[in-house]
């Protein structure tokens, strides 16, 4: 099954369980991914503990990251999710209700090829819901220069990433994996299972770590030569009698693909970008990644989608025929050359009202403002906002023409980017309670090409002319 290209929210045709020990606890358990409806996102729920508390897979949840990612919050965790994350993400699944009886998924086959065999077997339904996207507008980067690790995200119309690690190992090597549209995730990267370097090993298990893990559900690379009393070690560790070293891997005598190791940092890249939340048009680019790096950046990206996110909420078609041209507008602002500050309003209904000023390069104020570099005045654009909303007043009002509005408080005015010559600038104004007593409180925005470029609340009068 390739990463599916639709644009709907898609969620599973059915249940699928899955039962297993976790990697790290060594517990066993069992996971039921159950469908969930549209805009649900993908949520973990403890059905062992009192209550059923929920925990939805996003970032800013992340808590831990030692060997796996983990979520948490009020002290309610979920364990190494990347894998089952990886796998419901990349075949499509954006809606799922993941029930749990323990605190650690299963690891399976250290892999997540039994995830994505579940998902191809059951099939998706899609749903009358949109998803939803984070178009990449600018590169982004996270580095942790004394690791070597590097993560770039780049504009680009399709998610894809390319992996590389190096960690000047002479098993290893240089290894890359990519993963593009098209690609079948489930045959190509899902197989693909977790490793560890022997060397490694004793500090995870004093870290209280890896109690499940053997060497039916990990790669262990192996560096250098093992003694006998290594290998006794070892075969005391996950209690098996034949132990023994093959092409520089423990026990592992065949790999599923020859950069098995890049493409499981793939799968668990893949999974963690998707505690995003939704899904990304952008070219990834990793050096090194890792659990902490990946979550990190997300959050990262998310601090960002939080302060870009707001987008248009009326859709400005130029060939419709405004609900105001210029003249209509006249009749209702006293405002004229060079203050008429909104050209015309192409929505408009009992709260709510979108507007249009286009910016043209003969506005009076770009002889001052800069002539060099012509930008418009933030105070003026907060003034075409306030003269959309005074017609939004005025537009409820029997006798419009002989009221106006006037400014009575300017509240968290921020500027996010330039509006300069050539620009349409969409204006969008809400009431934020009903008009009581002649006193209008509206919440305004401001966007150029659906990027947010002022956002203010703004108070208002309503007088009757003199």
């Amino acid at each position: 099954m390739t990463n599916s290209p639709s644009t709907k929210q898609q969620t599973l045709a059915s249940q699928l369980v899955f039962s297993g020990k976790g990697l790290h606890t060594g517990v066993q358990v069992t996971m039921t991914v159950n469908p969930a409806p549209a805009d649900h996102g993908i949520v973990f729920r403890r059905v062992d503990l009192e209550g059923t508390p929920s925990i939805p897979a996003l970032c800013e949840y992340v808590t831990d990251t030692s060997r796996g990612t983990t979520i948490e919050i009020n002290g309610v965790r979920i364990s190494t999710i990347e894998h089952i994350m990886s796998a419901l993400w990349t075949m499509g699944v954006d809606n799922a209700l993941i029930d749990i009886d323990g605190i650690e998924t299963p690891i399976m086959d250290g892999s997540a090829k039994a995830y994505a065999e579940g998902i191809a077997r059951v099939g998706l339904v899609e749903q009358d819901a949109e998803r939803k996207f984070y178009e990449v507008r600018e590169k982004q980067v996270y580095t942790i220069p004394e690791k070597g690790v590097a993560i770039v995200l780049y504009p680009d119309e399709e998610f894809s990433v390319s992996v590389h690690v190096d960690y000047n190992s002479k098993v290893v090597g240089n290894q890359y994996a990519v993963f593009i549209p098209g690609d079948n995730y489930a045959s190509k990267i899902a197989p693909c299972r977790t490793f560890v370097f022997l060397h490694e090993l004793e500090p995870l298990l004093k870290a209280n770590l890896i109690k499940g893990g053997d060497l039916d559900n990990a790669i262990v690379v192996v560096e250098n030569p093992v003694s006998d009393e290594q290998l006794a070690h070892l075969k005391n560790i996950f209690n098996k009698d034949d132990i023994r070293v093959t092409g520089g891997y423990l026990n592992n005598l065949e790999l599923r693909a020859n950069n098995e190791l890049a493409r499981h940092k793939l799968l668990d890249i893949l999974g963690d970008f998707a505690l995003l939340g939704i899904r990304i048009k952008g070219r990834v680019w990793a050096t090194r990644p890792g659990h902490f790096a990946n979550t990190e950046f997300m959050k990262q990206i998310r601090a960002t989608i939080r302060r870009e996110g707001v987008k248009p909420r009326f859709k400005y078609n130029p060939r419709t025929a405004p609900v105001y041209d210029v003249n209509e507008i006249r009749s209702l602002l006293p405002h004229r050359y060079p203050f008429l500050l909104v050209d015309k309003v192409f929505y408009i209904d009992g709260t709510s009202i979108g507007g249009i000023k286009n910016i043209t390069a003969n506005e009076p104020f770009f002889q001052g403002h800069f002539p060099q570099e012509p930008v418009m005045p933030g105070v003026l654009i907060v003034e075409a906002m306030a003269q959309c909303g005074g017609l939004l007043v005025l537009s409820g009002m029997e006798d419009k023409s002989n009221y106006s509005t006037y400014f009575l408080r300017i509240d968290n005015v921020r500027f996010k980017h330039k509006v300069t010559p050539g620009d349409t600038l969409q204006i969008e104004c809400e009431l934020a309670s009903p008009v009581r007593r002649g006193i209008a409180s509206m919440i305004c925005k401001a966007f150029v090409a659906g990027t947010l470029v002022c956002e203010a609340e703004l108070m208002a009068q309503v007088v009757k002319n003199k």
